[in-house]
């Protein structure tokens, strides 16, 4: 056959040496050969003795038995059944070649004679029923090399022999039957089950009716429970395997057994416990089966949630919570890895099931005198714990108290009262007499002491939690005020200004790029997260956290620092847009529009948007899964598991650590809330910079020139001009803030397009935001010409007013003094009209003097008009329609010049 021969051709090339693969080649056939037609029993048993020898030393022998042995062996099993010597000798054969080698091990690519040799057996014709029909057979190593056999073919194809098994009658009722054998049939058969059923949902339904419930807790029992050995283990992920996203398994096994047979392996015994390292293993995977029944069947089942809040509903009357807080807090021998998992067990437990919180909430630990709420001895496994697994355990235990649970939130917010005692250098022994949230407000404030942000940052993470979607709780711990030091520094400080404070140190002990204690490079994001939390959706905490000045200079500093990681400059730009979002401060150096400036001035929008970018291309878990997948406990991954310690402080540098860090602090829900909050702050923010912060009239005037148009309408049409130039001005504002949205959304976008291509695109927004803006001083430069001309303008036409009336006086004095001559007759009578023609004349020609110098100015202006509004068509605005419906003198524009950006 076609793949016999390939599998023969590629030989030499595997194992290079060309001599030593053709004699085992010819070795091999010959053995083959002898047991295919000798006719002498002995002689064919001494063949099958020496072809399993051979087979199980050489890989080139395995190889070359693979392509053409298996037909010879597979009709000895059918043939001669009734010599037990030869059924055995061939079984051996085949699992001696289904077998890898150690020394066999060579490059990734090369050919794995094992791997092939499986794959060719299961693709001969009737092998997997021959070789369950073997396992009804009377003699024990049959059945035993048999289930090797099997498991061998397992491990290389699962796929190819499930689906054998499920067409052969009975095939799995074999397997099942071989869990009541002798007990190294039965732990064989258990670790073949164990691969069938992983993930094989028509295998995992014929197992349970086949009663797999009872023969697994009946063997477990046997082994001794939790405290038993390797077949415990095996006994357990068989289970585990049967109700993984498996509802109707689950809902059997919950009203036929109970679920007190798996509670019951949680049990400890004798006061002194002994937790070896397979014991460690049995115990997670005990609460792996409590974590799968939590989590119900799979997505596409109906009626998981249902099924799921039930069997979480009747664990906890199982007392199943008693169990898990003696293992993840009581018990000071478990591993780290059992404490971690039992109180993440809690987590899920109670998330989403009030009386399941309630039933936590009301829990007591402790022994006589020193009796204490159980979330109390949690929240101080949080500040005391030197392991940072045990501290996202035990945080993601009030992550879910608090999620959707106001009451309880408030509960435990009730109790933050400061107390003089919190500030003093007495041992942490002491907190357990303290209420829970003076132990908080300890954990908040102990760092004050000791310049370790770590214990503040931890507690941070707890008073997130209870903050969280609470206006009311938000609004309790507004008015929580710390005691300073020294009562000589003043009044008492409000504990948000606290957090900014250590926010700032944290920033300043990390400058140098090393972390300020173990854990303490996450510090920083911490805080950031108590605070956007906070502040959000809650404008009294923004105006407390506004009061201090010096919080709107220190923020956009930290956006600009070079030591901060993206993630800190990203949940900062979010903390200092959460400001504009929900700020309703009237003081005009607090409101929003002084928080964009001041976000303008020192970091510029552009680079401020994009700090949203880099924060998401940071955090490796922004792309992840709502809900990540735990992987099942098997042989393989379960001493792994149980090694779990503490990150060391060394490795956390590290980025693959310090992502998961940052995974575990950041779930997905925080995630999604600020990426809601990110599309929020992005309107606000261009809205608000679009926004004049002063409001200008429009006046219309006339433009156009009009012949015989009196002086002071000349002035107020130029007055008016300048006015529209301001208005032309504010225009262009507009068209500056269309620019920043349309980099908001290019910013929005990143995520499609290459870097480079963002950097051009941002270069020539940039480009021509600073363009426009030169334009736009241009034009304001222009305007306060046009003002002081006009001012001139008044001023000379105020000197011709005094002129004319100064000449009227001096006509009328002259009237006077005729009148009193010709009364008097004694002088001779003056020409008086020759008078008042010189008078009317020498008026007359310093009036034209000034109006010609009036007209040479407007002259010059109108120049400077045309000028401007053809500069105006070059870039791109229509002059006519900016000028169009201007030409009412109702009134006259102020004088102020309209505030700037």
């Amino acid at each position: 056959m076609d793949l016999v021969s390939g599998y023969k051709g590629v030989v030499g090339l595997v194992f290079g040496n060309e001599n030593s693969t053709a004699n085992d080649d010819r070795y091999v056939e010959r053995l083959l050969d002898r047991l295919n037609n000798s006719t002498k029993a002995e002689d064919r048993r001494m063949a099958i003795t020496e072809l399993q020898s051979v087979v199980a030393e050489s890989p080139a022998a395995q190889l070359a038995f693979g392509a053409i042995g298996f037909p010879v062996l597979l009709s000895v099993l059918k043939e001669e059944r009734d010599d037990v010597e030869m059924v055995r000798g061939a079984l051996e054969t085949l699992a001696g070649a289904l077998t890898p080698l150690n020394h066999a091990k060579g490059a990734r690519n090369e050919v794995q004679p094992a791997t092939m040799n499986a794959d060719l057996l299961s693709r001969e014709g009737d092998s997997i029923s021959l070789l369950l029909s073997l396992l009804s057979e009377d003699d024990f190593y049959i059945r035993y090399y048999t289930l090797q056999l099997l498991t061998a073919l397992l491990t290389n194809s699962p796929s190819r022999l499930q689906e054998e098994i499920l067409a052969i009658p009975r095939g799995i009722t074999r397997l099942m039957d071989m869990l009541m054998d002798r007990e190294v049939i039965r732990n064989e058969a258990l670790l073949l089950l164990t691969y069938l059923t992983r993930e094989a949902e028509e295998i995992q339904k014929i197992v349970v009716f086949e009663g797999a419930f009872e023969k697994i807790f009946s063997i477990i029992k046997e082994e001794g429970g939790s405290d038993g050995g390797v077949v415990v283990q095996d006994c357990l992920e068989l289970l585990n395997n049967i109700l993984r996203k498996n509802s109707s398994n689950q809902t059997l096994l919950r009203e036929t057994m109970g679920f007190d047979s798996v509670i019951s392996l949680l049990k400890l015994r004798g006061r002194t416990y002994n937790f070896t390292q397979q014991k460690t293993i049995n115990l997670l995977s005990v609460i792996e089966t409590i974590n799968l029944l939590i989590a119900g069947g799979s997505e596409s089942e109906l009626g998981k949630d249902v099924n799921s809040m039930t069997n979480k509903t009747v664990l906890v009357q199982k007392s199943v919570l008693d169990h898990l807080l003696l293992l993840g807090v009581e018990s000071h021998w478990a591993s780290v890895a059992v404490r971690c998992a039992a109180l993440r067990c809690i987590g899920d437990l109670i998330a989403g099931h009030p009386k399941n919180i309630d039933a936590l909430a009301s829990k007591l630990l402790g022994e006589e005198m020193q009796v204490e709420p159980a979330l109390n001895s949690i929240l101080r496994i949080i500040l005391r714990t030197s392991s940072m697994q045990e501290f996202f355990a035990a945080d993601y235990v009030f992550k879910n108290f608090c999620e959707k649970n106001a009451d309880g939130q408030m509960m435990l917010a009730s109790t933050m009262i400061p107390q003089p005692h919190l500030l003093t250098h007495a041992s942490l022994e002491e907190d357990v007499n303290m209420s829970f949230g003076s132990m908080l407000l300890r954990g908040l404030t102990v760092s004050e002491n000791d310049g370790d942000l770590e214990t503040c940052s931890r507690a941070a993470s707890v008073f997130s939690h209870i903050l969280k979607d609470n206006i009311q709780c938000k609004e309790k711990a507004i008015k929580i005020n710390l005691e300073v030091p020294l009562q000589s520094l003043g009044a008492p400080e409000p504990l948000i200004h606290r957090m900014v404070k250590y926010l700032a140190l944290a920033s300043s002990m990390n400058k140098d790029g090393k972390p300020n204690g173990k854990g303490g490079l996450f510090v920083q994001e911490i805080i950031l997260k108590l605070l956007v939390t906070w502040l959000v959706e809650c404008p009294s905490a923004v105006q407390c956290f506004l009061d201090a000045r010096p919080h709107l200079t220190f923020l956009p500093e930290l956006l600009s620092s070079q030591s901060a990681t993206p993630s800190i400059r990203g949940l900062a730009a979010i903390l200092l847009g959460v400001c504009v979002l929900f700020n309703e401060s009237s003081d005009s150096s607090k409101d929003a529009f002084a928080i964009v400036d001041a976000i303008s001035q020192k970091v510029g929008l552009s680079s401020y948007f994009m700090m949203f970018d880099e924060m998401q291309k940071s955090f490796p878990f922004y792309t992840a899964k709502a809900s990540e997948q735990r992987k099942p406990l098997t042989r393989s991954s379960a001493a792994s598991m149980v090694d779990i310690e503490d990150v060391e402080e060394n490795d956390l540098m590290d980025q693959k650590n310090g992502d998961q860090v940052l995974a575990s602090l950041f779930d997905s829900s925080f995630i999604s809330f600020v990426n809601g909050l990110e599309a929020n702050i992005r309107e606000q923010i261009v809205e608000t910079y679009s926004r004049p912060k002063t409001q200008v009239a429009n006046v219309p005037a006339e433009l156009e020139q009009k012949r015989g148009e009196s002086d002071m309408d000349y002035i107020k049409r130029l007055k008016a001009f300048g006015k529209q130039q301001l208005s032309e001005a504010q225009e262009l504002r507009g068209l500056n803030a269309s620019l920043l949205e349309d980099l908001a959304k290019t910013g929005q976008r990143a995520g499609g397009t290459s870097v480079e291509a963002l950097r051009r695109e941002l270069k020539e927004a940039t480009e021509r935001l600073e363009m426009l803006t030169a334009e736009k001083e241009k034009m304001e430069s222009e305007v306060s010409m046009y003002r002081n001309v006009a001012g001139k303008m008044e001023s000379d036409l105020k000197s011709l007013s005094d002129a004319y009336n100064s000449i009227e006086q001096a006509n009328y004095h002259l009237e006077k003094e005729l009148k009193a001559l010709r009364s008097g007759g004694a002088m001779p009578y003056p020409d008086i009209e020759t008078i008042k023609a010189e008078v009317r004349e020498e008026a007359q020609k310093e009036s034209e003097a000034e109006l010609n110098d009036l007209l040479v100015c407007l002259g010059q202006e109108q120049n400077k008009v045309e000028k401007l509004s053809a500069r105006l068509a070059e870039l791109g605005e229509d002059v006519d329609k900016l000028l169009e419906g201007i030409g009412d003198d109702a009134g006259l524009p102020e004088d102020d010049d309209p505030e700037e950006d």
